[in-house]
């Protein structure tokens, strides 16, 4: 891969940007435009909710403070946010190589944002396994084999499995038939060859499914372990699964969809467990 900029170039990351944090001067002229005027002679009572005394005066004749509709923590959330979601397509992509350790200072300088809001998205990463802290130093990849990959494959089966068998018994054809657009949605995303791409369809997939038992925990928890994974194992290039790969795993879905419209519970545990296995 292509390095980035000059000097902090992480290996294998290309270039992005994210919106850039609004300053104070930002905050102070957004509140500057929203406060009221003053107006000699007349007398305001506070409404609902604010605190007249405020600012340690007892006054009778000015509201309260207008605070400012946007404030720096909200827009630092988002940004947060943005880089966790830039992250995790590099993890898939293979732009953040297993094995390689990246500082949020320089992936800041990447992304055109400060190190503040890399370093909290990292750190959600670390809990989720992706990447390990190495002190004075960044974020560690972690280094996968195909034992984890395979200890995946069997809890997510454990756990999808005796749902969707439960589901092909309870919820009726039409509703299945609903889900048709997003299995199909996997198949173009596997035709365009983008790894990343198509693992954000296929979760999608595999959420509307499980969303059908009706249970929240259990859809974060399966959507955890896919998300795992979707990572790339140590030593695998970038774009090592083929395109052909992408498009046999995404027609899966269809077929998944058939078996759990027919009922038919083995197929579709077969279906499931193959296409747990195989994915990589």
């Amino acid at each position: 891969m292509k390095q980035g900029t000059q000097g902090s170039a992480e290996p294998g990351m290309r270039r992005a940007r994210v919106p850039a944090q609004p300053g104070r001067e930002d905050v102070d002229r957004s509140y500057r435009q929203h406060r009221p005027e003053r107006r000699t002679g007349q007398t305001q009572t506070a409404g609902p909710g604010h605190d007249t005394a405020a600012r340690g005066e007892h006054t009778h004749s000015e509201p309260a403070p207008v605070r400012p509709a946007t404030r720096p923590v909200v827009q630092r959330t988002s940004v947060r946010e943005q880089i966790l979601t830039a992250l995790r397509t590099a993890l898939v992509s293979g732009e953040l190589r297993p094995g390689e350790v990246y500082s949020a200072p320089a992936l800041g300088e990447r992304f055109g944002v400060s190190a503040t809001p890399v370093r909290e998205a990292m750190q959600q990463l670390a809990l989720e396994g992706a990447v390990e802290v190495v002190p004075n130093r960044g974020f560690r990849v972690v280094e996968r084999d195909r034992r984890e990959l395979a200890e995946l494959a069997e809890v997510r089966a454990l756990i999808e499995v005796p749902v969707m068998l439960r589901l092909a018994r309870s919820v009726p054809a039409e509703r299945w038939a609903e889900l048709r657009p997003l299995a199909e949605a996997t198949v173009r995303a596997a035709s365009s060859g983008c790894r990343a791409t198509y693992a954000e369809t296929d979760r999608a997939f595999h959420r509307a499914v499980l969303s059908l038992a009706g249970n929240e925990q259990l859809v974060r928890i399966a959507e955890d372990l896919h998300r795992r994974a979707q990572w790339p194992l140590a030593g695998t290039a970038p774009g090592a699964r083929s395109r052909a790969d992408l498009i046999a795993d995404a027609h899966e879905h269809t077929a998944l969809l058939d078996a759990l419209i027919a009922g038919d519970a083995d197929l579709i545990r077969a279906l499931v467990e193959e296409h747990f296995t195989g994915a990589r």
